[in-house]
């Protein structure tokens, strides 16, 4: 996930605002929530911080014109899925040097409530720049919006192929002011992909006998990429997350094992139902499945899909 925001105003209650919101963003992110839903929750949260501010009969006002933009990028598919509250498009630099701004729906500035947000899905090729940027780099009481973003484009459009750390300092070197009068922010993140070399995926029938076919594929698997030493966590992280999707959950369950920066196991299944980690009594015969996931991988959560729901879990690779 990218996300840059931005509040209005400067000084203590701003600083506090934007430390608040950052805190928010993180601990939402770590929900798997899509885009929209993210945005949503923290459109209400500036609007509970207005309404605390209200009640104590704070003297520094509401929280008018916190913008923020959020986006996901799948290195699998390569898909890209973004959503903004009232923040400045992304700029997109693809890997011929075009540049180009995305038409993403700008949503209301957070606070305002009563809409919801909308997202865009966008296929980015492998080396593609995104660009997250504030206000405060493309529009100043000299210029408006529209010079500052052509300014950028030109910008983007000289740099050629350029590191996102060379990309930061000839955008900043043409574009900010002598004596700017707001805060600035930049991001540049270049795409790249996962290829088939590095995804396995398997169907797994509503059968617990599948169970071992799908631990022996996996195995098989780990020693293609020479991960044999992951063998043994994996075979049991998998045999817990299938056997309860094939138990609790509902067709069709599928397995994926991403090898990225980390091994990343993923069982989906039809059903929305949420599993919770909880401790089994000496006495009970089962509940220690996620448990056990727990401890054997270094983080582990579920996401929600249009069909159903993926457990994922990521263990490093050393």
């Amino acid at each position: 996930a990218l996300v840059v925001g931005d509040v209005v105003g400067h000084g203590l209650h701003a600083a506090a605002t934007m430390g608040r919101l950052r805190t928010a963003v993180h601990n939402f992110s770590s929900l798997d929530l899509p885009p929209e839903e993210l945005l949503g929750l923290l459109d209400e949260l500036v609007a509970r911080i207005d309404q605390d501010e209200t009640a104590d009969g704070g003297t520094s006002g509401p929280v008018s014109g916190a913008t923020c933009l959020y986006a996901i990028y799948d290195p699998v598919s390569r898909r890209c899925t973004v959503a903004r509250a009232g923040h400045p498009p992304p700029a997109l630099v693809r890997p011929d040097g075009r540049v180009d701004y995305p038409e993403v729906p700008a949503g209301l500035p957070l606070g305002l409530g009563g809409l919801p947000f909308e997202t865009v899905d966008l296929e980015l090729a492998e080396g593609s720049r995104l660009v997250l940027y504030t206000d405060g780099l493309v529009e100043d009481r000299e210029r408006d919006i529209d010079a500052g973003l052509a300014l950028l484009s030109g910008a983007l459009e000289r740099v050629g192929d350029a590191s996102p750390d060379e990309t930061c300092r000839v955008v900043l070197d043409e574009l900010l002011p002598p004596r700017p009068n707001d805060d600035i922010a930049l991001i540049v993140a270049r795409t790249r992909a996962l290829g088939p070399d590095r995804v396995a995926e398997w169907d797994v029938p509503m059968d617990p006998a599948a169970v071992g076919e799908v631990r022996a594929a996996v195995v098989r698997q780990l020693a293609r990429w020479e991960l044999e030493e992951l063998s043994f966590s994996t075979e049991l992280i998998l045999s817990e997350l299938v056997t309860n999707a094939i138990r609790y959950g509902g067709a069709p369950v599928r397995v994926r094992l991403l090898r990225d920066r980390a091994l990343i196991c993923e069982v989906s299944d039809g059903s929305s139902t949420s599993p919770h980690l909880r401790y089994a009594a000496m006495t009970d015969e089962g509940g220690r499945g996620l448990f056990l996931v727990a401890q054997l991988a270094e983080r582990w959560g579920t996401r929600y899909t249009p069909t159903g729901k993926i457990i994922w879990a990521e263990q490093p690779l050393s």
